[in-house]
C-alpha cells in the first residue's frame, strides 16, 4: 500500500499486476525469489522492499516533497521492531512460542510515540503529511484493524485521527482499489507448426 502511494502521488506511470499470494504468478518467482509483494522492475533492475519502491519513485519525481519530510529513524523503527510485533500480533499463529498480547504491548510503545509526536503537529512530518506519514500509516492500520474496538480504547485519540483522517482521504480510496487478478497473457505462436 505505501509503495502505491508513492507511486500514486509521484504521477508516475506503471504497469501495475494484481498478485494472488497464494497462487503466485510464474513471472514474480523469476523476477523475485523470495516472492512477496511488492517487487518493481525498472530496466531490468528488481526493487523488492516498498520503502525502497517508495524512494526510488520519490526520487523521480516528489510534487509534494515528501522526501523533505523524512524522518529515517522513526521509519526504520516502524520498519524493524515495529513491524517485527506487528506480525507477530497479527499473525500469532504463524509465530511458535509468540504471545500475541504480548506483542501487541511491544507494538503499542511505538505507537504511543507517535501519540507523542502528533499531540504536537499535525503530521508525523510536521504540519502538511510527508515521507514519515506515508512510509508508517499502512503498518499502523494494520495494527488498528487486528481489533479496531481496543485500538480505538487506547490513550492515543491523536493517532486515532491521523488515521482516521487518512482512511478518509481520497489517496487511501485510490490505492485501494481492486485490480483483477493479473494474468501472464499465453504465448502467441504467429507460425503454428504443421500437423
Amino acid at each position: 500500500m505505501r509503495a502505491r502511494l508513492a507511486i500514486a502521488v509521484s504521477g508516475i506511470e506503471v504497469e501495475l499486476r494484481e498478485i494472488l499470494l497464494r497462487d503466485k504468478a510464474p513471472e514474480l518467482l523469476a523476477a523475485s525469489p523470495k516472492a512477496t509483494v511488492p517487487v518493481m522492475i525498472v530496466d531490468g533492475d528488481v526493487i523488492e522492499e516498498s520503502y525502497d519502491i517508495m524512494l526510488w519513485t520519490l526520487s523521480k519525481n516528489d510534487p509534494e516533497t515528501w522526501l523533505k519530510r523524512h524522518d529515517e529513524a522513526l521509519v526504520a523503527e516502524c520498519d524493524g521492531s515495529f513491524k517485527s510485533a506487528l506480525d507477530r500480533y497479527k499473525y500469532g499463529n504463524r509465530f511458535e512460542d509468540s504471545d500475541a498480547i504480548e506483542q501487541r504491548s511491544i507494538a503499542s510503545g511505538y505507537l504511543m510515540k507517535l501519540e507523542d509526536i502528533l499531540s504536537t503537529q499535525t503530521y508525523l512530518s510536521g504540519e502538511k503529511p510527508g515521507m514519515t506519514d506515508m512510509s508508517v500509516i499502512t503498518f499502523v492500520r494494520q495494527f488498528a484493524n487486528v481489533d479496531r474496538k481496543w485500538f480505538d480504547a487506547e490513550p492515543w485519540p491523536n493517532l486515532i485521527n491521523w488515521l482516521d483522517d487518512f482512511l478518509n482521504s481520497p489517496a487511501f480510496a485510490d490505492i485501494m482499489y481492486k485490480y483483477p487478478k493479473w494474468v501472464a497473457e499465453a504465448p502467441v505462436t504467429l507460425f503454428p507448426e504443421p500437423k
